[in-house]
């Protein structure tokens, strides 16, 4: 087993997200979403909308409308689904979350009750082709009469019956028009050798449970667990997967993460190495005994899961300095943002406005390898404003108020701003500011 240093595996870690080296802008959007496996989807727009800062942390000042063109695009190169949380991803990955539309289909429900007239929503798709929801009678549901009253929570049947058959897959999101998903048949999208690939559960959250330990570089169980969102017997396969080598990770040490049963949970208390559902527990790796014993041992007793390529070579290059996006999956996990870079993260946007102790919409700043401070950026006009800067506990100014300031401009030029200005910062850090940053 592998030992590594909290150091190196933050190191690993960097590189394998892109943000440490040349390797992460090789590819360009494209590469960037293979590598990520899944780049997080939101509403909220600050300085630009969560998948274009993505992007922009990794790849620099790559043009918005670039960004756009290569998630969205006519063929197909990427899908919206749920992995994380409702994410793009590459369209080699269709069949992978063919076990995630099979279980929406068998409860048919999510969030919302099935509409009765969902079959006819899907032929009018078949008959008339893509559509949003705008074309099926908006989103919203009518409330008093009046239609599009509802919150934005309150979805109209139509818009339910859509997500659901985006849910099982009969119909697909593959682009957008002015931020509202356009709804395809996946037969017509979808390339034909992708939607014939029938994988089982076990097989889809296998190969998925690879993607996810190669995104993040080391993970504990909950890691990957969060970063796919897996439950129940799901859980369960990747357990199995990790204790028999399926999932192709390899058991590591972490220094001063947390080791066996704290860091993997029912992974480490599984007694056999067997595939999830089969009938009498059929092995999925054979090994021969004692190895079998020695092996599963081990790996239960791993406080983490290592993708083998990242551990062949050093870590090496410049590391990124750019503010990162709260959805970012460098920090979707807010447990392991603690444990990997010391750094306890809340996001406030629904923190009443005189509770919130860092902002609104408060970004990471990452350089020199660390989260070195924190910024609630806004736009005033041209002028990027930082309503609130400041430095994590036991970092100088001195040492790092270039590293803010750098971000902060480079950020603005970004989306097209001449100015910077900064509202609210530590003394100390004011006072280092005023040189470059007004």
């Amino acid at each position: 087993m592998t030992d590594l240093t909290a150091d190196e595996a933050r190191r690993i870690i960097l590189r394998a997200q892109g943000l440490l080296g040349a390797d992460g802008r090789r590819g360009g959007v494209h590469g960037m979403l293979r590598r990520l496996g899944a780049v997080q989807l939101d509403t909220i727009s600050v300085l630009a909308r969560s998948h274009e800062l993505v992007a922009y942390a990794r790849l620099g000042a790559v043009g918005r409308d670039t960004v756009e063109r290569a998630y969205w695009h006519d063929p197909a190169h990427s899908f919206e689904y749920w992995c994380h949380a409702a994410c793009i991803l590459p369209i080699e990955h269709w069949p992978l979350y063919a076990f995630r539309r099979r279980a929406y289909r068998e409860q048919r429900y999510r969030w919302h009750e099935v509409p009765a007239h969902v079959d006819q929503l899907l032929e009018q798709v078949r008959a008339s082709g893509p559509v949003t929801t705008a074309d099926v009678g908006g989103a919203r549901a009518t409330r008093n009469g009046e239609p599009g009253a509802g919150e934005w929570w309150d979805w109209s049947d139509s818009k339910i019956g859509l997500e659901w058959l985006l849910d099982i897959g009969e119909l697909v999101c593959t682009r957008r028009v002015g931020w509202r998903r356009v709804y395809d048949l996946a037969e017509r999208v979808v390339p034909a050798d992708l939607l014939a690939e029938d994988l089982s559960d076990e097989e889809c959250v296998v190969r998925l449970a690879r993607i996810a330990g190669r995104a993040l570089g080391v993970a504990t169980r909950a890691d990957l667990i969060d970063f796919l969102r897996l439950k129940g017997r799901f859980a369960a396969i990747l357990d199995e997967a990790l204790l028999s080598g399926a999932s192709g990770l390899v058991p590591v040490t972490v220094s001063g993460w947390p080791a066996g049963a704290r860091a993997n949970g029912s992974a480490s208390r599984a007694a056999t190495v067997t595939t999830a559902g089969a009938a009498g527990g059929t092995p999925m790796v054979p090994l021969p005994e004692p190895a079998a014993a020695r092996a599963a041992a081990a790996r239960a007793a791993a406080g983490a899961w290592a993708d083998p390529a990242a551990l062949e070579s050093e870590p090496r290059g410049r590391h990124r300095s750019t503010l990162v996006s709260p959805f970012d999956s460098l920090i979707w996990h807010r447990g392991r943002t603690e444990r990997v870079f010391g750094f306890a993260y809340q996001l406030e946007l629904y923190v009443p406005r005189h509770k919130r102790v860092h902002g609104y919409f408060t970004m990471p700043v990452l350089a020199g390898g660390r989260l070195i401070g924190r910024v609630d950026p806004a736009r005033d006009g041209t002028t990027l404003v930082a309503r609130q800067l400041s430095l994590e506990p036991g970092l100088t100014a001195s040492r790092w108020a270039d590293a803010l300031r750098d971000a902060l401009w480079s950020a603005a030029e970004w989306v097209g701003c001449d100015a910077v200005r900064v509202e609210r910062a530590d003394p100390g850090l004011a006072a280092h500011l005023e040189a470059g940053v007004r």
